[in-house]
């Protein structure tokens, strides 16, 4: 992964758990980052929370036990700046494991590549594989928790039903 420059370079993050606050449907979905004196809320959208749990768990079921159980060095210590209080929301984000370190970085952006942003918020950080794991854990059972999806074009069942695109609107699909 190419490292793009970013605002708010936190290293080692003592602290991540992912949230989502309302009712499915109308759910906010966000990271909750602490790492010294620096606090961040970076807002996602699901499918980007999904990719990010799918990815953790992927990745860290290709390790072998060996390597699950190695000590984590991520390359950054924790921010040691002033204190931060950081929240945006990401357009973009990436991540990338490091084997030699047994870490993972991530950045978020809060601007896309096509309209680049000179004072965009933006944060990177690194993450033990037991941080991953228990974020990728919470963040596929936030995701899972939400509308259930309808069997024919995968769009989320609302309360009052489905019509469903690809039955060309010619059936309703319940929740009962």
């Amino acid at each position: 992964m190419e490292r793009l420059p970013v605002k708010y370079a936190l290293g080692h993050l003592r602290r991540i758990e992912a949230e989502t606050f309302g009712e499915p449907g109308q759910r906010t979905f966000r990271l909750v980052l602490q790492a010294g004196g620096a606090q961040g809320l970076v807002w996602l959208e699901k499918e980007q929370l999904f990719q990010l749990g799918t990815y953790l768990q992927e990745a860290i079921q290709t390790m072998t036990p060996e390597e699950r159980g190695r000590r984590s060095a991520p390359q950054e210590p924790e921010w040691s700046g002033e204190r931060a209080d950081i929240e945006f929301k990401a357009r973009r984000v990436m991540l990338s494991l490091d084997q030699r370190n047994n870490s993972f970085y991530l950045q978020a952006h809060q601007d896309d590549e096509d309209a680049p942003q000179a004072d965009a918020a933006s944060v990177s950080f690194w993450i033990t594989t037991s941080q991953a794991s228990a974020l990728a854990e919470t963040a596929l059972q936030i995701c899972a928790a939400g509308r259930p999806r309808c069997f024919l074009c995968g769009q989320p069942i609302d309360k009052d039903g489905h019509v469903c695109p690809r039955s060309n609107g010619h059936s309703t699909l319940d929740l009962t």
